[in-house]
Protein backbone atom coordinates (compact mmCIF):
# COMPACT_ATOMS: atom_id res chain seq x y z
CA UNK A 1 0.00 0.00 0.00
CA UNK A 2 1.17 3.42 -1.05
CA UNK A 3 1.53 5.49 2.33
CA UNK A 4 2.27 8.92 0.52
CA UNK A 5 -1.17 9.27 -0.78
CA UNK A 6 -3.40 7.51 1.63
CA UNK A 7 -6.40 9.25 0.89
CA UNK A 8 -5.82 8.30 -2.94
CA UNK A 9 -5.34 5.09 -2.06
CA UNK A 10 -8.37 4.60 0.22
CA UNK A 11 -10.76 6.49 -2.13
CA UNK A 12 -13.02 4.33 -4.34
CA UNK A 13 -14.05 7.02 -7.26
CA UNK A 14 -16.87 3.81 -8.60
CA UNK A 15 -18.90 4.68 -6.06
CA UNK A 16 -19.10 8.63 -6.45
CA UNK A 17 -22.47 9.58 -6.49
CA UNK A 18 -21.86 12.44 -9.39
CA UNK A 19 -19.84 9.94 -12.03
CA UNK A 20 -22.85 7.34 -11.60
CA UNK A 21 -25.23 10.01 -11.85
CA UNK A 22 -23.53 11.28 -14.91
CA UNK A 23 -22.90 7.75 -16.71
CA UNK A 24 -27.02 7.30 -16.45
CA UNK A 25 -27.27 10.73 -17.87
CA UNK A 26 -25.04 9.68 -20.86
CA UNK A 27 -26.61 6.49 -21.51
CA UNK A 28 -30.17 7.45 -21.04
CA UNK A 29 -29.57 11.13 -23.01
CA UNK A 30 -28.07 9.19 -25.70
CA UNK A 31 -31.07 7.09 -26.38
CA UNK A 32 -33.41 10.31 -26.40
CA UNK A 33 -31.07 11.77 -28.65
CA UNK A 34 -30.81 8.90 -31.14
CA UNK A 35 -34.60 8.87 -31.63
CA UNK A 36 -34.57 13.13 -31.53
CA UNK A 37 -31.89 14.04 -33.42
CA UNK A 38 -33.72 13.93 -36.95
CA UNK A 39 -35.47 16.90 -35.86
CA UNK A 40 -32.54 18.86 -35.30
CA UNK A 41 -33.46 18.96 -31.39
CA UNK A 42 -31.39 18.25 -28.77
CA UNK A 43 -32.58 16.93 -25.44
CA UNK A 44 -32.09 20.44 -23.24
CA UNK A 45 -34.30 21.91 -26.44
CA UNK A 46 -37.06 19.22 -26.39
CA UNK A 47 -36.89 19.71 -22.22
CA UNK A 48 -38.19 23.54 -23.29
CA UNK A 49 -40.32 23.14 -25.81
CA UNK A 50 -42.08 20.52 -23.81
CA UNK A 51 -42.33 22.61 -20.55
CA UNK A 52 -43.28 25.47 -22.47
CA UNK A 53 -46.16 23.90 -24.61
CA UNK A 54 -47.73 22.56 -21.61
CA UNK A 55 -47.04 25.83 -18.89
CA UNK A 56 -48.17 28.84 -21.79
CA UNK A 57 -46.13 31.87 -21.25
CA UNK A 58 -42.69 31.27 -19.25
CA UNK A 59 -39.69 32.83 -18.15
CA UNK A 60 -35.97 32.26 -18.91
CA UNK A 61 -35.36 31.81 -14.77
CA UNK A 62 -38.31 29.59 -14.43
CA UNK A 63 -37.07 27.41 -17.06
CA UNK A 64 -33.63 27.88 -15.27
CA UNK A 65 -35.15 26.55 -12.16
CA UNK A 66 -37.77 23.67 -12.98
CA UNK A 67 -35.49 22.00 -15.60
CA UNK A 68 -32.28 22.33 -13.25
CA UNK A 69 -30.20 24.21 -16.35
CA UNK A 70 -28.18 27.07 -16.29
CA UNK A 71 -29.36 30.41 -17.02
CA UNK A 72 -26.79 30.19 -20.16
CA UNK A 73 -27.62 27.20 -21.47
CA UNK A 74 -31.92 27.99 -21.16
CA UNK A 75 -30.44 31.43 -23.21
CA UNK A 76 -28.36 29.85 -25.52
CA UNK A 77 -31.06 27.02 -26.49
CA UNK A 78 -33.78 29.46 -26.03
CA UNK A 79 -32.20 31.75 -28.57
CA UNK A 80 -31.93 29.00 -31.30
CA UNK A 81 -35.65 27.81 -30.84
CA UNK A 82 -36.50 31.39 -31.37
CA UNK A 83 -34.62 32.00 -34.06
CA UNK A 84 -36.00 28.63 -35.31
CA UNK A 85 -39.30 30.16 -34.76
CA UNK A 86 -40.59 27.66 -32.37
CA UNK A 87 -40.69 29.88 -29.60
CA UNK A 88 -41.70 33.39 -29.65
CA UNK A 89 -41.05 36.59 -27.37
CA UNK A 90 -44.19 37.78 -25.41
CA UNK A 91 -42.54 40.31 -23.65
CA UNK A 92 -39.09 41.26 -23.07
CA UNK A 93 -39.01 38.56 -20.49
CA UNK A 94 -41.45 35.63 -21.26
CA UNK A 95 -41.73 33.12 -24.25
CA UNK A 96 -44.39 30.91 -25.34
CA UNK A 97 -44.52 28.32 -27.86
CA UNK A 98 -45.43 28.97 -31.27
CA UNK A 99 -47.70 26.81 -33.62
CA UNK A 100 -44.69 25.83 -35.34
CA UNK A 101 -43.02 24.63 -32.06
CA UNK A 102 -46.39 23.17 -31.28
CA UNK A 103 -46.79 21.03 -34.58
CA UNK A 104 -42.77 19.96 -33.95
CA UNK A 105 -43.85 18.15 -30.66
CA UNK A 106 -46.55 16.29 -32.29
CA UNK A 107 -43.69 14.69 -34.96
CA UNK A 108 -41.79 14.36 -32.09
CA UNK A 109 -43.64 12.83 -29.60
CA UNK A 110 -43.95 9.26 -31.45
CA UNK A 111 -40.07 8.91 -31.29
CA UNK A 112 -39.50 10.24 -27.62
CA UNK A 113 -42.42 7.07 -26.81
CA UNK A 114 -40.31 4.94 -28.36
CA UNK A 115 -37.30 6.23 -26.39
CA UNK A 116 -39.25 6.38 -23.21
CA UNK A 117 -40.36 2.63 -23.83
CA UNK A 118 -36.92 1.53 -24.71
CA UNK A 119 -35.45 3.08 -21.58
CA UNK A 120 -38.36 1.60 -19.22
CA UNK A 121 -37.38 -1.97 -21.28
CA UNK A 122 -33.52 -1.74 -19.90
CA UNK A 123 -35.25 -0.45 -16.41
CA UNK A 124 -37.73 -2.70 -15.83
CA UNK A 125 -40.89 -1.34 -13.29
CA UNK A 126 -38.30 -2.73 -10.17
CA UNK A 127 -35.94 0.46 -11.86
CA UNK A 128 -38.43 2.44 -13.05
CA UNK A 129 -39.37 2.79 -9.19
CA UNK A 130 -36.10 3.21 -7.60
CA UNK A 131 -35.51 6.56 -10.36
CA UNK A 132 -38.68 7.84 -9.33
CA UNK A 133 -37.88 7.60 -5.64
CA UNK A 134 -34.07 8.76 -5.83
CA UNK A 135 -35.94 11.55 -8.54
CA UNK A 136 -38.76 12.69 -6.06
CA UNK A 137 -35.72 13.10 -2.87
CA UNK A 138 -34.10 15.37 -4.83
CA UNK A 139 -36.49 17.24 -6.16
CA UNK A 140 -37.98 17.84 -3.07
Amino acid sequence: MNTEFPLLENCNPITCYSGRIMRIDRIISNIFRDHISNFGLTNSQLSILFYTSKKGIVSQSLLSEVLYLEKSSVSRNMKRLLQAKLLQKTNSRQIEITLKGKKLLEDVIPEWNKAMEKVNSILKPEGQHAFDLIYNKLTK
